[in-house]
Parts: C-alpha cells; sequence; structure tokens
C-alpha cells in the first residue's frame, strides 16, 4: 500500500506502508491492505505508521482528512509534529 501525509507547506512522509491508523473523527481506527474506499475528517492525535518490514512510526497531526482508495492513503494534516 502506499501513503504520502502532506500539510499545506510540505510533503511529511511518502512510501509503501503495510498499515496505518489515525484518530478519526468518530474514533480511531485502521487501513490494511484492500481496505474500502473511505474519506474520514480526523482529530489532533497520533498517526501510527508500520512499514512493510514492521517498524513503526508515529506523527502527531492536528486534525485534517484521509482518504483511501485503491491501496492508496492520502493523508492531509492541518499540522505534523
Amino acid at each position: 500500500m502506499k501513503a504520502e501525509i502532506i500539510t499545506p507547506d510540505r510533503k511529511v512522509f511518502e512510501g509503501e506502508i503495510k498499515s496505518i491508523r489515525v484518530p478519526g473523527s468518530k474514533g480511531s481506527f485502521q487501513v490494511l491492505k484492500d481496505h474500502a474506499p473511505i474519506i474520514s475528517t480526523l482529530d489532533n492525535g497520533i498517526v501510527y505508521i508500520v512499514d512493510p518490514e514492521g517498524r513503526e512510526t508515529t506523527y502527531e497531526i492536528d486534525g485534517g482528512v484521509i482518504e483511501v482508495r485503491m491501496n492508496r492513503v492520502i493523508l492531509l494534516a492541518e499540522s505534523v509534529r
């Protein structure tokens, strides 16, 4: 699965991932390969990315939107710390 994390002023992450867990506005959720298409708003919180080798990376975001479609994840965040 391919993923991108983008803010208004920079691309924070781009690469292959195994899974991503995000702080959805209605509760946190995880996206795995072949996930159904979805667009969701995000709250402030931690984004957890697991790469194909099993290593986890975290990013703290200040809200945003995520789109999942055809094994591609695009996360647009207000800001990332």
